[in-house]
């Protein structure tokens, strides 16, 4: 049987190039590899750390949903849900917690890193997050997910939640590992020295921008004053990061591309980034379009799928109850 793949993205606004580069372009490719029996999801709870508006929420959710699938999940190929309509997370991940011992929490860098970003907003769940985190991945017996080295520590302490609930309760989770993903850098078009933001939306294309705002955006992209082009990240971080995207987008290498446009100008450049950008995503805008005009059709899909991964994430549950004592 093929093994399990478990991931998924947090709904908290718009997604830009970034997050499709690093994350949803990479299910897909997943999906469609055959390789997996992929179980792909909105990490709603997840989202709950950061400071958001209730009513905005519901609406992030929904505009998720249909990034996922116009982007290309298949609901026929991939169990789609949405975290918070599978309550077996939170319960396990409060088992979870039980066993997990602080000082192994205060290790995680990004703990550090989001407290540094959101000090009015420093929160138990901004603390627990890797905990729920190992709930998601050990619920589905997922021995493979995919990350970027930003979360390798996360899924270190899920294997060593697997080795501590094994010796005090039995042999029940086996460790996952990870599938190293290669996540390009994107940075802002306003400051290259800066990771693409949606806190800073002149620096960020969103997948669903229309060709005019790709055009405004990428026209003002910050470069260099040469007249060459040359992939120098270190040097030309501005260029360098104009060249990347492109080279994500074409399967180009960076210096390929810059060979490409040897002799070309800036503008001719960014013009040529705009049409591949715009083209590029054409498919998905119209689709994220015909999809939202249809809500109940997309929350038909995930709770169909929440469903789904509710039946399995129950029988879990009901072992691990057996396991610690919480039912005869």
């Amino acid at each position: 049987m093929k093994p399990v793949l478990v991931s998924g993205i947090q709904p908290t606004g718009k997604l830009h190039i970034g997050n499709y580069l690093g994350a949803l372009k990479n299910f897909v490719d997943l999906q469609d590899s055959g390789e997996y029996r992929c179980h792909f999801f909105i990490a709603d709870l997840h989202s709950m750390t950061e400071p958001f508006d209730p009513k905005d929420k519901r609406l992030q959710v929904l505009e998720l949903c249909a990034d996922y699938l116009a982007a290309g999940l298949d609901p026929a190929q991939s169990v789609l849900f949405v975290q918070s309509e599978v309550p077996a997370h939170s319960e396990f991940a409060w088992i979870l917690n039980t066993i997990t011992p602080v000082g192994e929490l205060q290790r995680m860098t990004q703990f550090k890193d989001k407290s540094l970003r959101q000090e009015e907003h420093i929160n138990a769940g901004l603390f627990t997050y890797p905990v729920l985190m190992a709930a998601d991945i050990l619920l589905y017996d997922a021995r493979t997910v995919p990350v970027g080295d930003d979360q390798l520590q996360h899924l270190e302490l899920t294997r060593t939640l697997v080795r501590k609930f094994n010796a005090k309760f039995g042999n029940t989770f086996v460790e996952p590992k990870g599938l190293l993903t290669r996540t390009p850098r994107v940075m802002s078009l306003k400051d290259p020295l800066k990771k693409m933001s949606k806190s800073q939306p002149d620096g960020c294309i969103f997948l669903d921008d229309e060709p005019e705002a790709i055009k405004a955006k990428v026209s003002r992209a910050v470069t260099d004053s040469e007249t060459t082009i040359a992939y120098d990240p270190d040097r030309r971080p501005g260029l360098a990061n104009l060249l990347e995207i492109y080279s994500a987008l074409t399967h180009l290498e960076p210096k390929a591309v810059a060979a490409e446009f040897a002799g070309e100008s800036y503008a001719e450049l960014k013009r040529a980034l705009t049409s591949l950008v715009a083209e590029h995503f054409a498919g998905f805008r119209a689709k994220k379009k015909e999809l939202l005009a249809s809500p109940d059709t997309i929350a038909k899909i995930f709770a169909a799928g929440s469903k789904t991964a509710a039946a399995t994430a129950n029988a879990t549950m009901a072992e691990i109850k057996r396991k610690t004592g919480l039912s005869g």
